[in-house]
């Protein structure tokens, strides 16, 4: 049995504490969860029967445990990757956007190889990175042979209003107007709305880079949930992954589903 600990306690960690408790991961064992506020920390680690809670993130990574669950923000990804895994610690994170930094995500590949461990990337709320994957390696085979260019890639993310609040973007007029809110790359959205659109640098990093794929954000008045919509076209191929949720719950259960996989006989 395999253990596992949980950074971010908030919903996406409560759903994984929950797949746990529920027998839907029963290759691991929950040892530690730590958040930034300890009463969220103290309710994770309460519902499952031994999980430890940790006032410090120094004190879940000297538990060394085999698998990391990382739910809290791009922020925490940077301060836990490169201590974790060099302490033998493997990752499945939703927080991808700390990856739109080409020295970062560098870094992170670097010790992950020396110390023989892995970063896992939750899909979150979109998808069909093995096909993003697939294209773009056409796409560059094909440029290298001079019979077409490198695969490009589009994403198109609908939010309401209220999604919006707390960011650069937002004002009132939103709420009745709809507006593209955003234009630019994966790198800028992620610098933009650091909490927000993960799931672009998710998209861009099984791809082209968070440099060159194309990112848009339109603010819908009433619109409920988020729509993720991400296209790649090569020479051959047009493929658009297109998703719809009502919440953020998927990406809590995009986590269970990777240590699902992890531990499958067969992978998918």
């Amino acid at each position: 049995m395999k253990t596992l600990a949980i950074v971010g306690c908030g919903k996406f960690g409560k759903i994984v504490a929950r797949a746990v408790k529920e027998g839907l991961l029963p290759e691991y064992r929950l040892v530690a969860a730590y958040s930034r506020t300890y009463d969220k920390t103290l309710q994770v680690a309460g519902m499952v029967e031994g999980c430890i809670p940790c006032r410090t993130l120094s004190d879940l990574l000297d538990m060394k445990p085999d698998y990391i669950a990382e739910a809290a923000s791009p922020a925490a990804m940077r301060e836990l990757a490169l201590p974790a895994l060099k302490g033998g610690s493997s990752i499945v994170t939703l927080s991808i956007g700390a990856f739109a930094d080409d020295i970062f995500y560098n870094d992170v590949m670097d010790a992950a190889r020396e110390s023989g461990t892995r970063v896992y990337i939750a899909s979150g709320a979109t998808g069909g990175f093995d096909v993003l994957r697939t294209a773009a390696l056409m796409g560059e085979v094909f440029a290298e042979e001079g019979s077409g260019g490198k695969a490009e890639v589009d994403f198109f993310n609908e939010k309401g209003p209220n999604a919006l609040k707390g960011t650069p973007v937002y004002e009132d007029s939103l709420q009745n107007q709809e507006k593209v809110v955003f234009e630019g790359t994966a790198r800028e959205a992620i610098a933009s709305f650091p909490t927000k659109v993960n799931v672009t640098v998710a998209a861009s990093r099984a791809s082209v880079g968070p440099g060159n794929v194309n990112v848009t954000i339109k603010s819908t008045p009433g619109f409920i949930g988020d729509t993720q919509k991400v296209q790649i076209r090569n020479r051959q191929v047009c493929a658009t992954v297109d998703v719809y949720s009502e919440t953020a719950e998927i990406a809590g259960w995009s986590v269970v589903a990777v240590l699902r996989n992890i531990m499958s006989p067969i992978v998918f």
